[in-house]
């Protein structure tokens, strides 16, 4: 019987001096520097299908994306950061946008009109 206690005594112990091996390991690394550029903005193109308002200063786009985007569904709505975002581009243009999530919805930030694709060449 004190063979057994003594060997649980014992690996609770290794495993004590383990787990402070890890923590002193983990402590002593330096930290690296935090990066100084803000990583790459990735535009998503997409088709332009309407805009609507909602309320006052809410406005909204709705964008058919293309169908090589990978997500189920095609037409999503977007909030618009600013009105004048959109102000040139015509219901039904080729766009690329930027969208980042702000106060909980999902608002474009930046949007700009692009040429078509053209079938089976790289955009």
């Amino acid at each position: 019987m004190k063979l057994h206690a003594a060997a649980r005594v014992l690996r609770r112990l290794a495993w004590a001096l383990a787990g402070l091996c890890v923590v002193a390991g983990a402590s002593a690394q330096t930290p690296s520097a935090a990066p100084t550029t803000q990583p790459d903005r990735v535009f998503t193109r997409a088709r332009l299908t309407s805009t609507f308002d909602e309320g006052r200063d809410k406005p909204y786009v709705r964008l058919k994306l293309l169908p090589r985007a990978k997500i189920p569904f095609q037409v999503l709505t977007f909030r618009l950061k600013d009105r004048a975002l959109i102000a040139d581009i015509p219901v039904g243009a080729t766009v690329e946008f930027l969208a980042e999530p702000i106060a909980g919805a999902n608002t474009v930030t930046a949007i700009r009109q692009v040429p078509e694709c053209k079938r089976f060449e790289v955009c």
